[in-house]
């Protein structure tokens, strides 16, 4: 029997092609959204005022097109080749807006050119090393540039590391296990503060109903 894929890169090539299929039409993009619950929690304002943003695991590319047609010049980083081309041909009439196939440490790590906001919704963040990717986020970033990412809030006593595993996923026949990392609130600000970010503000938002997931919102900025 193959083995089932255990890193996110083995999980977008593996899995992610059978995401996107047919011809779907664009979502409609008419909000800025860091959670799984439309309209609730913050919107765009939490990035600031960037000139420039990197969008690392951008998947459709909804938060990269709402703020490039706030006049934001925007790179959307995705593993997934399929996802990057279906974004491409969803987006092509948007002059601001770019996306690229790659790992989203390679990407940091291949230029210096820097960027005003580096956010994650959802995405690379939380498929990805913390001790790996803050440094290289935190090199990419302007001086006073803004970080921000959202994920589900961590279930107690699941921290580090964990395997997220299930036939579940992607509605796939075959059992598949990629790591993603989980953290109470004030760990990820301890790790931020480690790798020489300012300004952290880490925290749970509720969810709107009671019993239903809430997500873990961070934001931080690089040192001027």
């Amino acid at each position: 029997m193959p083995r089932a894929p255990h890193t996110p890169a083995e999980y977008w090539d593996t899995y992610m092609p059978h995401r996107g299929e047919g011809d779907q039409p664009a979502p409609v993009v008419d909000r800025f959204e860091w959670t799984q619950y439309s309209g609730h929690g913050p919107g765009v304002e939490v990035l600031g005022r960037p000139r420039r943003a990197l969008d690392l695991g951008p998947a459709e590319g909804k938060e990269a097109v709402f703020l490039a047609r706030q006049g934001v010049v925007v790179t959307g980083v995705d593993l997934s080749p399929v996802q990057v081309e279906r974004a491409r041909r969803w987006w092509r009439d948007e002059p601001k807006l770019s996306f690229v196939q790659a790992d989203a440490c390679d990407y940091l790590a291949s230029d210096a050119e820097p960027f005003d906001a580096v956010y994650s919704v959802w995405g690379a963040v939380w498929f990805t090393d913390p001790e790996q990717l803050f440094p290289l986020v935190a090199k990419r970033l302007a001086a006073g540039g803004v970080f921000a990412f959202s994920q589900a809030e961590a279930a107690p006593g699941s921290y580090g590391p964990q395997p997220m595993s299930g036939k579940w996923l992607e509605g796939r026949e075959r059992e598949l296990t990629v790591p993603r990392w989980q953290y109470k609130p004030g760990a990820w600000a301890d790790l931020l503060k480690r790798h020489g970010f300012t300004d952290i503000d880490a925290f749970v938002l509720e969810a709107p109903e009671a019993g239903k997931l809430g997500t873990l919102m961070v934001r931080a900025r690089s040192a001027a």
